[in-house]
């Protein structure tokens, strides 16, 4: 079996009780990890809980202190120049030179992967994707930390590497441009590429094809962004506001219906109330007649789709308790 080939066998990463400790403190520990190939994801955790470690872990800067990592079918810490060759990775804090200018950063790092020397269309195209053309002749140590971070994304792009390893990327960049980078790494993932990315921006979480959540080295879920959801809060969100004051006796009744996982108020006037089911979508129907059934006026009954900061917020406080 060729080494492409062994590629779409399985998972282009995979991480089998991850660990890396400094000294006594471990930060990671544990991880178990697979991402499948021609996908985006996303990495989060509160600062300081182990993304980056366990990125550098993933790359083969570092080496684990106990446990496995396999990347592209073998040990990242054995790949040579061609294996390495297929990954491209934009640490947070910049390699670049900042006695040279963008463009001959660029360049620099085209040699390095050994770009053909014919390659002026890909630098500009890059530089255009990155909006930097106008500043390529500038030394890196007069931009802004934004303009930065942008050629930091250029040059991880440049020799369009298989596996992407992207450590918040987005940091420090507007929002217009934030949403360019994203159709881009949804045309990469489109053309088979695979991205990992950690973002300190929670919600960019929903924009990808499964998520990771990191707590002091520890992960503690993995799932598609809608399943998070469910994990979080126990199922699907259901928000009534009825016409009038919902006395506890019909809260009750409610509470006891079948398919019905929790039901807690919402407003101080005793009109609100949110709801966990099973399926939204099916339990707004059946929620809707009963209560015409009963004479409960409603003002509206509708799916609510928590935002990610939400869900993130949620999922690290029920590993606290």
């Amino acid at each position: 079996m060729s080494r492409n080939e062994a590629d779409t066998a399985g998972p282009v990463v995979t991480a089998r009780a991850l660990t890396r400790c400094y000294g006594d403190q471990a930060a990671v520990s544990d991880v178990y990890l697979e991402v499948a190939a021609g996908t985006i994801f996303g990495f989060i955790g509160p600062s300081g809980s182990g993304k980056t470690t366990t990125v550098r872990l993933l790359t083969g800067i570092e080496g684990p202190t106990s446990g496995e990592v396999s990347v592209f079918g073998m040990p990242p810490t054995s790949f040579t120049a061609r294996d390495r060759a297929r990954i491209g990775y934009m640490p947070q804090l910049s390699g670049l030179y900042p006695h040279l200018s963008l463009h001959e950063n660029l360049t620099f790092v085209a040699s390095l992967y050994g770009v053909p020397l014919r390659r002026a269309r890909r630098l500009t195209k890059v530089l255009d994707f990155v909006e930097l053309t106008p500043h390529r002749g500038k030394l890196l140590r007069d931009v802004s930390g934004g303009m930065q971070r942008r050629l930091a994304l250029a040059t991880t792009l440049l020799h369009e590497p298989d596996l992407i390893f992207l450590d918040e990327p987005t940091a420090g960049i507007d929002p217009m441009l934030r949403r360019k980078f994203w159709e881009r790494f949804t045309d990469l993932k489109a053309q088979g590429k695979t991205v990992f990315m950690t973002t300190q921006y929670v919600g960019e979480s929903a924009d990808c094809d499964e998520v990771g959540v990191l707590v002091e080295g520890r992960l503690i879920a993995r799932d598609t962004p809608d399943a998070l959801r469910r994990t979080a809060f126990g199922g699907d969100l259901v928000d009534v506001v009825a016409a009038e004051a919902l006395g506890d006796p019909l809260v009750g009744r409610i509470r006891a219906l079948r398919g019905m996982l929790s039901a807690q108020r919402t407003r101080t006037d005793g009109r609100g109330l949110r709801l966990v089911v099973a399926d939204a979508d099916d339990a707004t129907a059946w929620l809707q007649d009963w209560f015409d059934e009963h004479d409960v006026p409603l003002v509206s009954l509708r799916h609510h789709v928590p935002t990610f900061d939400d869900v993130f917020v949620q999922l690290i406080q029920e590993t606290a308790r």
